[in-house]
């Protein structure tokens, strides 16, 4: 008879445990539909619905989120070259009127070379001229990219040292032949 007792109230425990895990479940499914912007209209959405609309929008915060991140490290790039460059990078800027022209900035960081240029839209050529004096001083372009930011183009070059690399001062020679031919130097 106990074991009757005992088996009849491990199902009893057993159930209630399982009821408490629903109501448990259901809480927290209302909490995240309550987080959630409804793109939908006032009718009924089923769970599993629900739970697809809360990834999807969770997806779409990831992107801003990375998109945002981009922005901020271009923004402090920018913030970096105007107010403090180190000591191993070439850096110049001069603003005429309200229009700014070229900021360039070049670095040796081993055996690899960094050049940011932050130019106006009238300026596109420089990034071409800036590929071809790094590529003239021996060094390898390995990645190049641009972000336009309102009527600024940041443009990011990164460069291997190549084979035919022969001069120790390169960041200075290439600093010096773009500044020759952005400002006539």
């Amino acid at each position: 008879m106990e074991s009757n007792q005992s088996s009849s109230s491990s199902r009893v425990d057993r159930r209630t445990i399982e009821k408490n895990r629903r109501i448990y479940m259901k809480a927290l499914y209302n909490k995240l539909h309550s987080l959630v912007p409804h793109e939908s209209s006032r009718d009924i959405i089923s769970l599993p619905d629900q739970l697809q609309e809360a990834a999807n929008y969770i997806k779409k915060l990831q992107i801003k989120l990375e998109k945002m991140k981009e922005e901020k490290d271009h923004l402090m790039r920018m913030k970096k070259l105007e107010i403090n460059p180190d000591k191993k990078s070439k850096t110049a800027s001069v603003m005429v009127g309200q229009q700014r022209t070229p900021q360039i900035d070049v670095r040796e960081i081993g055996s690899s070379l960094e050049a940011i240029l932050i130019t106006g839209v009238d300026f596109q050529f420089l990034f071409s001229e800036t590929i071809r004096v790094i590529h003239e001083e021996g060094f390898d372009v390995v990645n190049a990219s641009f972000s336009i930011i309102n009527e600024m183009v940041v443009h990011t070059i990164h460069a291997q040292i190549g084979e035919t690399y022969a001069s120790e001062n390169g960041v200075s020679r290439i600093t010096e032949k773009l500044n020759n031919i952005v400002y006539g130097i």
